[in-house]
């Protein structure tokens, strides 16, 4: 339960008053242009709910704020999957990178990192583009939102409110039933640079004010914190001879399932690999105290640290990977990777000098930190949305996380989850079994987010069956079964399944004793048991290519396919001992909580267990057992609390207006 003091029914009759001038109304405005702005925006037009994305300036519409880069290693198995639920960012990857390459390639499927250098105009001018076809229920305009409309009347008894509209800093109110708040580090944002700070999300672009005092009375829980971006680096100062050089993939692979090539595979570039030194780090040790960046009461991202940070806490090392990252075709600005800092701007470029190959390096753009506010993830809904106040989502760094792509993964879910709320259809939820998206969103509205939070393969236990490949397998379906997969990507998509199951028929189909391969020229194990084509696949040495002699059909099978079965066949023992895991997750998530829950009626349970109850607010006994700090007892009392009260529960109807996630389809019987 919510309380609301007078305090909040005044900011009440506040907004009631503020009329000054009411406009179009819309389903679902999104506030921030960025990747999950853009993400939402078209997730939510493609459900068919009228989307209006509001950005302070349309030329900044899918700005590349960071890195010149799209993927890596878990962030390359996300951007597959915001494809596969039809998202933009991918197929826009595809058409703006530069040079492209597949990380861990080396190692097993389930680990490799699609990656792509990015072409930060050419990026822009593509995301427009692709946001443009979605004109018949999307529009952008450039506005600032400085407050949101609550309704406090027409609303269920366990939240602050009901979303009603937007209001612009002129006083212009946008009606609206959904608001997705997709706002960076642009909520509250103060840059540092050395002793300097100052209002702002990016260099030279205002920090957004307004929306974090209406959070804050609504009673979320706001912290701060930081991040940071390195120098930009003039290309001709620099000396790429005495560095390493890394092209990329020759055959590029594609970010989207919808591409077989990208435009620019014949015209990549190439990046460089040099390192810091000893003077380097001194340099940095000399003028740490001057920056007002450094504090141990603000968390920063551990796995993308600055370049003071590195040498603070891995002060053993002698070196550090820098790598130089070209902007694009057109610019001769070079991306520093790996020595973002906040030290004073005149400290700046004499530090990088002392780096080989930068000896006359002169710097474009100081490298500074910025401070931001999030609300505490543990404040939402596994749609995104918030438990405070009904259609109201939130998406991306406002949600304590670091990087392009997991904002985006946050604004295709939250984006989906406004567009079928305005329009009365059921929620669309993914689990952590399903998809890294799915992990990635419970980690955070479990064990909310006390420093950037970064996606990582290691961060899933079901990580042989999510991997990048076979996204689309795994998601597409469910969101065109929600209503938000366009026709065109669900045909292209069931041609291919068809036709991944009917290959996968055949090799299993085809079954042979040991001699027999043998005679095939496939060395298995003489122990007389016989093999299906599909057994062989476990074999490191065997491919379905390699097949065609006893399956002649698998020759006009596309490539692309052939590599799905490839991986799904090298797996699938492993798989197959994952299924047990799964059974017992999905058990677990079929245990349904009443969110509404008043933990003190439980008995058994720690004061510590208590209070993280009733901040997250489980609703399965899943996602009660993944809490931290959740102990063995309090989870007996805990289930046992629920088996006895669930059917009570539901006969008062108290279930009547719970959103539970998809799997919870079986309810906690007494």
């Amino acid at each position: 339960m919510f309380s609301r003091p007078w305090g909040r029914l005044r900011l009440h009759r506040h907004f009631s008053s503020v009329a000054e001038h009411i406009s179009e109304p819309f389903q679902v405005c999104v506030i921030g242009g960025g990747h999950a702005g853009c993400e939402a925006a078209a997730a939510a037009a493609r459900t068919g709910a009228k989307t209006l994305l509001l950005t302070k300036s349309l030329d900044n519409v899918g700005e590349l704020s960071c890195n010149p880069s799209i993927g890596g290693v878990g962030k390359g198995t996300l951007v597959r999957e915001i494809d596969a639920l039809d998202g933009v960012m991918a197929k826009v990857a595809d058409q703006a990178g530069i040079m492209f390459r597949v990380l861990n390639a080396t190692k097993g499927p389930a680990v490799w990192g699609p990656r792509a250098q990015i072409d930060r105009v050419l990026y822009k001018r593509y995301m427009k583009r692709e946001l443009r076809k979605y004109n018949e229920n999307l529009r952008l305009r450039a506005a600032e939102v400085f407050d949101l409309v609550i309704d406090h009347e027409q609303t269920p008894e366990s939240t602050w409110g009901t979303i009603k509209g937007v209001r612009l800093d002129t006083g212009e109110v946008i009606p609206c039933s959904q608001v997705v708040i997709c706002t960076g580090t642009f909520l509250s944002g103060e840059i540092h640079i050395g002793s300097r700070s100052f209002p702002a999300g990016r260099i030279n672009e205002d920090a957004t004010v307004g929306l974090s005092a209406s959070l804050r009375a609504a009673g979320f829980k706001l912290g701060r914190l930081q991040t940071g971006t390195p120098a930009r680096l003039d290309k001709n100062t620099i000396d790429f001879s005495k560095m390493e050089r890394q092209d990329g993939d020759e055959v590029p692979s594609p970010f989207s399932f919808l591409n077989t090539t990208v435009p620019n595979a014949s015209n990549q570039v190439s990046c460089f690999m040099t390192y810091t030194n000893p003077t380097t780090h001194q340099v940095v040790k000399d003028n740490m105290h001057n920056s007002v960046h450094i504090q141990e009461t603000k968390k920063g991202p551990r796995y993308c640290p600055s370049l003071e940070a590195k040498i603070t806490r891995f002060s053993h090392k002698q070196r550090h990977l820098v790598w130089l990252e070209p902007e694009g075709y057109d610019s001769n600005v070079i991306y520093p990777n790996g020595i973002s800092c906040s030290l004073s701007e005149e400290v700046q470029e004499p530090m990088m000098r002392t780096i080989v190959g930068l000896e006359k390096v002169k710097m474009v753009r100081p490298a500074y930190g910025v401070e931001y506010d999030y609300v505490d993830p543990r404040e939402l809904k596994s749609t995104l949305e918030t438990k405070r106040i009904t259609g109201l989502f939130l998406a991306g760094q406002i949600n304590g996380t670091t990087g392009y792509e997991e904002a985006a993964s946050q604004g295709i879910v939250a984006g989906i989850n406004a567009g079928l709320a305005a329009l009365g259809r059921p929620a669309f939820t993914l689990s952590r079994a399903e998809s890294c998206i799915g992990v990635l969103i419970d980690d955070l509205i479990i064990k909310g987010a006390e420093e950037p939070y970064r996606m990582l393969t290691s961060r899933s236990e079901y990580r042989l069956s999510l991997r990048p490949e076979n996204a689309d397998i795994r998601l597409t379906a469910k969101a065109h079964e929600a209503g938000a997969v366009t026709e065109s990507r669900w045909k292209e998509f069931s041609a291919m399944q068809a036709t991944y199951n009917s290959t996968i028929a055949m090799l299993r189909n085809y079954v042979a004793t040991p001699n027999e391969w043998l005679h095939l020229g496939f060395l298995t194990n003489m122990d007389g048991i016989k093999r299906s084509a599909f057994d062989l696949l476990r074999l490191k040495y065997v491919k379905t290519q390699a097949l065609q002699s006893c399956i002649p059909l698998i020759k006009d099978v596309d490539p692309r396919i052939l590599h799905k079965i490839d991986v799904e066949g090298w797996y699938h023992p492993h798989l197959v001992r994952q299924e047990a895991d799964l059974k017992i997750f999905h058990e677990d998530e079929s245990l349904l909580l009443d969110p509404n829950l008043d933990y003190t009626t439980v008995y058994g349970l720690s004061e510590a267990v208590r209070e993280r109850l009733f901040i997250v607010r489980p609703t399965t006994i899943g996602a009660a057992k993944r809490m931290e700090g959740m102990t063995p007892t309090s989870m007996v009392n805990l289930l046992r609390h629920a088996k006895r009260t669930f059917n009570r529960d539901r006969a008062e109807g108290r279930f009547d207006h719970v959103e539970f996630p998809t799997e919870s389809a079986t309810a906690l019987a007494a």
